[in-house]
């Protein structure tokens, strides 16, 4: 966790940098890459906290409250997700949005993402490790006060996980 705070403290420089050599920032008030990397970081240190195992994901999830979210696009979380999950597909995210989803911010939710499975690469198709949507979703709910994030940690086999899982490919399954 060290390296990534070390990192975020070197873009953060490098971009000052950037900007006292001579080139003029172009403004916009509604995108705050320092304070994006700063999120990161600190997101960076929870996560590797909050990261669990399928079995205790499975025991969360049983928990009164707590909310599985599936951040996929609206196509891949019809066609196979998590059974109960609630969804919200990541470019929809708002504050709005995930306040009828997630009316608590204090809420236990807990995450999942393509990255997170094999055995199914219609629904759940392997993203660049760098790019999992597992990140995405940790640094956006933390961005938008959701704090009380659990992910989903393993790569698991959809044909022997002891998930339930619903949609249209799983029923065509049976």
């Amino acid at each position: 966790m060290k390296t990534i705070a070390a990192l975020v403290v070197v873009l953060v420089v490098a971009l000052s940098a950037s900007l006292k050599g001579g080139e003029k920032p172009i403004p916009n008030r509604m995108i705050d890459y320092p304070g994006f990397l700063q999120n990161a970081a600190e997101v960076g240190k929870l996560r590797s906290k909050h990261r669990v195992s399928e079995q205790e994901f499975i025991r969360l999830a049983s928990e009164p409250g707590t909310i599985v979210f599936d951040a996929r696009s609206d196509s891949k979380f019809a066609m196979f997700h998590i059974k109960g999950a609630r969804h919200l597909s990541l470019p929809d995210v708002t504050a709005d949005e995930l306040a009828k989803l997630i009316p608590e911010k204090s809420a236990r939710i807990l995450i999942y993402c393509n990255n997170n499975f094999e055995n199914e690469p219609t629904a759940l198709p392997a993203k660049a490790v760098t790019a999992s949507l597992n990140l995405y979703t940790f640094n956006t709910l933390y961005s938008y006060g959701y704090t009380n994030v659990f992910e989903l940690g393993p790569i698991i086999d959809v044909k022997k996980s002891a998930l339930s899982f619903e949609g249209s490919l799983q029923g065509a399954r049976k």
